[in-house]
């Protein structure tokens, strides 16, 4: 069997902004990872509570597989001016069981990618989650199928909640995801 390629990631793009360096993980930054998902104020409206080790691992596996299985995945988020990993951001199938239930397709018939993103409380305010999502979705305009994404936000994360609409989102449903009340945001490629 070939060696595949350092990490994995050869097949996941690098995107670039003014300030953000958006490109797929790598083992090291595993430390980083689990420093973010294990910060209460990062997860308050993420599952409610930091993730362990385990899940973390758990979540770096699985951004790469979604990559080779889907065609699209997570990025790292790294700020250019300090090279420092500062979240995480990309397009995910998670398949959800939401409360009512909900068929998440375009109007082709294609299932919508989820876009989801976090940042580190430290780099909160500095518009650095629009940039980044505005990316994403510029890359995801070019090569996803779905003419149609969604993502969700917990009703009380007003911060995420504008990031989403100046982005295109909008209020779709107003599920609940794992019990939990949650908006659904759609969004059409443009």
């Amino acid at each position: 069997m070939g060696r595949p390629a350092e990490d994995g990631a050869s097949e996941i793009p690098t995107l670039c902004t003014a300030r953000l360096r958006l490109r797929p993980h790598h083992r090291g930054d595993f430390a980083a990872a689990c420093a973010l998902w294990s910060d209460p104020y990062v997860t308050r409206f993420i599952g409610g509570r930091p993730f362990t080790r385990e899940e973390v691992w758990a979540r770096l596996l699985r951004y790469t597989g979604s990559w080779y299985w889907l065609g699209f995945g997570y990025w790292a988020v790294e700020e250019i001016s300090s090279g420092q990993f500062i979240g995480e951001l990309g397009y995910a199938q998670n398949e959800r069981e939401f409360e009512p239930p909900l068929t998440l397709v375009d109007p082709a018939g294609l299932p919508m990618p989820e876009l989801g993103w976090v940042l580190a409380p430290q780099v909160h305010g500095k518009g650095y989650a629009t940039e980044a999502v505005r990316a994403a979705l510029a890359w995801g305009d070019a090569n996803v199928s779905s003419s149609r994404a969604f993502c969700i936000i917990h009703p009380d994360h007003s911060a995420s909640i504008r990031v989403a609409e100046k982005c295109g989102f909008l209020e779709f449903a107003r599920p609940f995801y794992q019990s939990e009340p949650t908006i659904l945001f759609t969004r059409r490629k443009m």
